[in-house]
């Protein structure tokens, strides 16, 4: 947490992408496999029972999603029990709960971000707006600051790492989508709370937020349509698909969810007309479970009970990370256009 960057010739370190690749797979016995299974069966059973949301929105996405993956499929022969479908459908089933997880940790970076404070500041001008231009100008907004989140999650190590399990599905389809840490996306809370702040209703703020989450989880959809003529203008599944590729010239492209106006803008729009995505996945190892994967982007934390034992040497600690992220947001801003991570 306490790395410091140079923002001068951009050193390897500092864009670092992945961790060395002869990382594989750990050899376990049977007792720690068997407790793996038992504690993602109780989060997945818990996650249930305290709501079921996650189960119908499952069998929804389903009964629309499936039948036109089997008849127009962008990968053909790709079953829908393919390689860990398990695992993905349990990240479904226990979405309610880590949402839940995912919002109070939200909830904690919305203030200390202090995002709050420019959105009190532009409120005046805010208030300047026509009623009827609101809901576009949020819109507009909120999608911009959402690109610059998911972006910040890909070129900055400390914030891949939660996003990394989202990326390490290897087969896109109805139900990849769900496969997310919950504290993945906590950073788009600054820019809700921002909106809030700059009066913007919080209802047609959250109704963007729930938008982008359906929109996303479509556009992983395993389906052929290409919709050439969309592709400037909305986000279509052939650049999502394109995000998620692990083909380097695919690598830190596609940021845009609704939009792929701030790609176009920003340098990271990549749409090549003469062939199509075909390899996903990432080049790091993430043990196929949930138990890891939820635990992947933790151990770079250190020991959560420092903050009892040593407060005042830990708030010197999350000073200098913040100072440091700050750092490394204003690197991943001003980047030359076009630049790949050394893979």
């Amino acid at each position: 947490m306490e790395e410091e960057i140079r923002l001068g010739p951009l050193p390897a370190e500092v864009v670092e992408y992945t961790p060395p690749p002869e990382e594989e797979a750990k050899d376990r016995g049977w007792v720690l496999v068997a407790l793996i299974r038992l504690l993602s069966a109780l989060i997945v059973g818990g996650a249930v029972f305290y709501s079921t949301e996650g189960l119908v929105f499952m069998i929804v996405l389903f009964i629309l999603i499936v039948p036109v993956e089997k008849l127009f499929p962008r990968h053909k022969g790709q079953k829908v029990r393919r390689p860990l479908y398990k695992l993905d459908v349990s990240y479904a089933l226990s979405s309610p709960l880590l949402n839940l997880v995912g919002l109070i940790a939200a909830g904690i970076v919305a203030i200390i971000s202090f995002a709050w404070i420019p959105g009190l500041l532009i409120r005046p001008l805010v208030d300047e707006i026509p009623v009827q231009w609101m809901p576009i100008v949020g819109f507009l907004i909120f999608d911009m600051i959402g690109y610059w989140t998911h972006r910040f999650y890909h070129e900055i190590p400390v914030l891949w790492k939660f996003h990394a399990v989202h990326h390490s599905t290897e087969h896109l389809d109805w139900v990849s989508g769900f496969r997310a840490h919950p504290f993945d996306g906590t950073l788009i809370a600054p820019a809700f709370i921002f909106l809030i702040a700059a009066g913007f209703s919080p209802e047609i703020t959250g109704v963007f937020a729930i938008f982008q989450i359906i929109l996303g989880l479509l556009l992983h959809a395993n389906v052929k349509f290409r919709f050439r003529w969309l592709h400037p203008f909305v986000g279509t599944p052939e650049m999502h698909h394109w995000h998620h590729s692990n083909e380097n010239d695919a690598v830190w492209t596609n940021y845009g969810v609704a939009l792929p106006l701030w790609d176009q803008v920003f340098g990271t729009y990549y749409m090549p007309k003469d062939k199509r995505p075909s390899v996903y996945g990432i080049d790091e190892h993430i043990e196929p479970n949930m138990i890891d994967q939820l635990l992947y982007p933790l151990w770079q934390i250190g020991n959560p009970l420092n903050i009892i034992r040593h407060p005042f040497r830990s708030i010197g600690v999350g000073f200098r990370f913040y100072w440091n992220l700050m750092k490394k947001m204003k690197w991943v801003i001003f980047r030359p256009r076009g630049m790949k991570p050394p893979m």
